[in-house]
């Protein structure tokens, strides 16, 4: 008989402090849809992973907010495909999950894990003011515009001006939440190009509970294709977050591409275990 066990573990670190936490419950299928939001809700990260068995791919793994269940997790996919490496479940290969935003590729070696997402679908520009009520202090970028993109989930990603405008930012929740029931996407991820690396981004999705988050895997993977159409075409790109939230994060983003065409979109990194319980 399987241990069904609990861990929790820092995705993303780019420090020891740093990077985003997130539940990972292994051998999950005996789990009710009600027990796995109560667990997810007692834990309080931001997502919650539940490995179960599927009949379609290697892996079925189910995503929960503390409020809500959403169709798909960077983060905690990179720290479940961590976890069950480092457990001896999987070897270094690629390896499948089944999600509720389509069958993923992962791509594991020793010391990272890599998820595969969906190719982008680039969505509609949106107006600078509409994210006046939204962000205090917010300085808007002088040549790119916010637009909507997915790679499994729909997401308004805003160019600001600079570092220093992105760290103060100051972000009214209420006004967030009715730009994303607007719109009809699960977050705004704010993000620069200044800066030693790629992009520095802040993630807020207070519409699915996650008032702002410290690393999001499947956001900065739609930011390495936006940065891919808009600014420089790259097959790898280095992002970083938490920073403001003193958790700091770091992201690779790869893309495959063919010409100036996207073909494949890969998000990864490291992640750290902090603790494991059993439940029984």
């Amino acid at each position: 008989m399987k241990l069904n066990q609990l861990y929790r573990l820092s995705a993303f670190p780019k420090t020891i402090y740093g990077g985003n936490k997130a539940g990972v419950y292994i051998y999950a299928d005996d789990l009710s849809d009600d027990q796995m939001q109560k667990i997810a809700k007692i834990l309080g990260y931001s997502e919650t992973a539940f490995v179960c068995h599927s009949d379609k791919a290697d892996f079925k793994v189910r995503f929960f907010t503390p409020t809500s269940e959403v169709d798909l997790c960077g983060h905690a996919t990179i720290a479940t495909f961590n976890l069950l490496r480092d457990l001896n479940i999987v070897e270094n290969r690629y390896y499948t999950q089944e999600t509720k935003a389509g069958i993923l590729m992962l791509d594991i070696d020793s010391d990272l894990v890599f998820m595969q997402q969906n190719p982008p679908v680039f969505s509609d520009f949106i107006p600078n003011q509409v994210f006046d009520k939204c962000f205090r202090k917010i300085k808007f970028h002088h040549k790119y515009k916010a637009q909507i993109i997915s790679t499994g989930l729909r997401e308004i990603f805003l160019p600001v001006s600079d570092l220093d405008t992105l760290n103060h930012l100051e972000p009214c929740y209420e006004e967030i939440i009715e730009v994303c029931d607007k719109y009809n996407v699960i977050g705004i991820h704010v993000f620069c190009l200044d800066g030693e690396v790629d992009a520095y981004g802040r993630n807020f999705a207070p519409i699915v509970g996650i008032e702002e988050e410290s690393a999001t895997g499947t956001s900065n993977g739609a930011l390495a294709c936006y940065l891919f159409k808009h600014h420089k075409q790259k097959s790898k790109y280095t992002l970083r977050q938490g920073y403001s939230m003193n958790q700091p994060s770091e992201i690779i983003a790869k893309i495959d591409r063919t010409h100036s065409q996207i073909k494949n979109v890969w998000v990864g990194g490291k992640a750290t275990l902090i603790k494991e319980r059993t439940l029984k």
